[in-house]
């Protein structure tokens, strides 16, 4: 399409190079557009200079923007509030009425038990009862003797060990008592010469609680006169000869071995 404007030749020939370029343009557009059917459109654009008025192809208007998505808000979750336990239901006041009666209403007796006849005792043996008692009495007595036997056997062992002990503690005194008159004299002895073997002299000797010397009698010589003679003087010089640790050991009467040698 071509405008006419009043202008000098030399706008004229400016206008009809624009037309023609313009038709030339219109040409090739439509070529493009019997090509552009067979093969992909392509946009073609074309630049007119301001003063020359130009015809363009109206472009498609470009679609409106799309409105923003909009992000529904997440609905909150709906309280899941307890549900309230359900008040039992009141009784009506006809069943509380039959619940009194049932309570209130005694129960009934019960019918009484028949009785089994008794069977009849038997009667008692007296032949049996008494030999029941003899026996029984015969029973205690061996158990009394058992006793009886076993406390005397238990007294008669302990007598015995306390007998034992007795004579044992009565030996050792003896011994001890013995051993010190024994000492006493042999400390006093003054042997003679010439004495064959080992003779053994007896003598008898009594004596006072104090230990003081009576007498002093030869009762076994020692076929040596010197060694006989020897002996009863260490006896004499020995007086008062010691006591015993136990005053119920002691001996009025004493009965002395003497050996010039110990065995």
């Amino acid at each position: 399409m071509i405008l006419d404007h009043p202008q000098d030749d030399r706008e004229k020939w400016r206008s009809l190079a624009l037309a023609a370029t313009v038709h030339l343009a219109l040409v090739l557009a439509l070529f493009v557009g019997v090509q552009w059917k067979r093969s992909t459109p392509a946009s073609v654009e074309v630049e007119l200079w301001e003063n020359v008025p130009a015809v363009r192809a109206a472009a498609p208007a470009p679609p409106p923007p799309a409105p923003p998505e909009v992000k529904p808000e997440p609905r909150p979750e709906p309280k899941v509030e307890p549900k309230p336990e359900p008040k039992p239901e009141p009784k009506p006041d006809i069943a509380v009425k039959e619940e009194k009666k049932k309570k209130e209403e005694p129960k009934k007796p019960e019918p009484p038990k028949k009785e089994e006849p008794k069977k009849p005792e038997p009667r008692p043996d007296p032949f049996k009862e008494q030999l029941e008692r003899e026996q029984k009495q015969l029973d205690a007595q061996k158990r009394m003797q058992q006793q009886t036997a076993r406390a005397d056997a238990e007294a008669r062992a302990m007598s015995e060990a306390k007998a034992e002990q007795t004579a044992a503690a009565r030996s050792r005194g003896f011994a001890d008592y013995a051993g010190k008159i024994r000492g006493k004299i042999r400390g006093n002895t003054v042997l003679p010469q010439a004495i064959q073997g080992n003779p053994e002299a007896v003598f008898e000797v009594t004596q006072l609680p104090s230990g003081e010397v009576i007498s002093v009698r030869l009762k076994k010589s020692s076929n040596n006169p010197n060694l006989d003679a020897a002996i009863e003087r260490a006896i004499l010089k020995s007086s008062p000869l010691p006591k015993p640790d136990q005053p119920e050991l002691f001996q009025r009467v004493l009965v002395i071995r003497y050996k010039p040698y110990e065995d």
